[in-house]
C-alpha cells in the first residue's frame, strides 16, 4: 500500500471520529455554542473532503490490484462523510420549521445513525492496522538500512582484498620478470662456458701436441 494513501487514511479516520464526537456534543447545546460548534464541524467536513480527493488521487495513481483495494476503502469513506453531512443538517434544522424534505430526511435519520456507528468503529478498526502496518514498515525499513550498512562493509572488505591480491599479482608477474631475466643470464653464462671449455680444450689438444713434436725430434737426433 502506497505510504502516501496511508498518511490520508489516518488524518481522515482521526478527523472523522473526532467530527463525530462534536455532533454529540452539538446535540446537547443551544443558541451561539451550537452554531459555534456546527461551524467547526463543517470546517472539518471542508477538510475531509479534501483528505478524500487526496486519496482518490493517489489511489488512481496506483497498480490496478493495489488501486481495486484502495477504492472500496474510499466508498466507505465517503459513506461516512455523507452520513456525517446528514447530522451536520439535523443539528442545523432541527429546531427550525421543518419542511417536507427533512421530515423524510429524519425518518431515515435513526439507520443512517447506526450504519454511521458501525462504519466509525471500521474507521477506528482501520486506523489502528493503519499504524500496525506502519510500525512495521519502519521495522522493516530499520532491518533494510542494517543490512544495506554490512553490504557496503562487506563491498568495502572485498574492495580492500581485491586490492591486496591486484598488488600480490604485480608483485608475482614482477618476480616472474626477474626470474625471466636470471634465467636468460644464466643461460648466456652457460653458453659462454661451454665455448670456453671447447677453446681450452683445444689449445690444450695443441699444445700436448707440440710437447709430443718436440720431444720426437729432438729424440730423432
Amino acid at each position: 500500500m502506497s505510504e502516501v494513501f496511508e498518511g490520508y487514511e489516518r488524518q481522515y479516520c482521526e478527523l472523522s471520529a473526532n467530527l463525530s464526537r462534536k455532533c454529540t456534543a452539538a446535540g446537547a447545546l443551544d443558541g451561539e455554542q451550537k452554531k459555534q460548534k456546527v461551524s467547526e464541524i463543517k470546517t472539518g467536513i471542508d477538510e475531509a473532503e479534501s483528505l478524500i480527493r487526496k486519496m482518490d488521487l493517489e489511489a488512481r495513481s496506483l497498480q490496478p490490484n493495489v488501486k481495486a483495494a484502495l477504492l472500496a476503502k474510499l466508498r466507505e469513506y465517503k459513506s461516512d462523510l455523507n452520513n456525517l453531512k446528514s447530522e451536520v443538517k439535523r443539528l442545523v434544522y432541527g429546531n427550525s420549521n421543518v419542511t417536507a424534505r427533512d421530515e423524510l430526511l429524519e425518518s431515515g435519520m435513526a439507520d443512517a445513525m447506526t450504519a454511521s456507528a458501525d462504519q466509525r468503529s471500521r474507521l477506528m478498526m482501520s486506523t489502528e492496522r493503519v499504524n500496525k502496518s506502519s510500525d512495521r514498515i519502519k521495522e522493516s525499513r530499520r532491518t533494510m538500512l542494517e543490512t544495506e550498512e554490512l553490504g557496503v562493509s562487506i563491498l568495502q572488505d572485498l574492495s580492500s582484498q581485491r586490492q591486496s591480491l591486484l598488488h600480490a599479482h604485480n608483485t608475482l608477474h614482477g618476480v616472474d620478470d626477474n626470474i625471466g631475466k636470471s634465467k636468460r643470464i644464466l643461460t648466456a653464462m652457460s653458453r659462454r662456458m661451454s665455448k670456453n671449455k671447447w677453446i681450452i680444450g683445444s689449445i690444450v689438444a695443441v699444445l700436448v701436441i707440440a710437447i709430443i713434436l718436440i720431444l720426437y725430434f729432438k729424440l730423432a737426433k
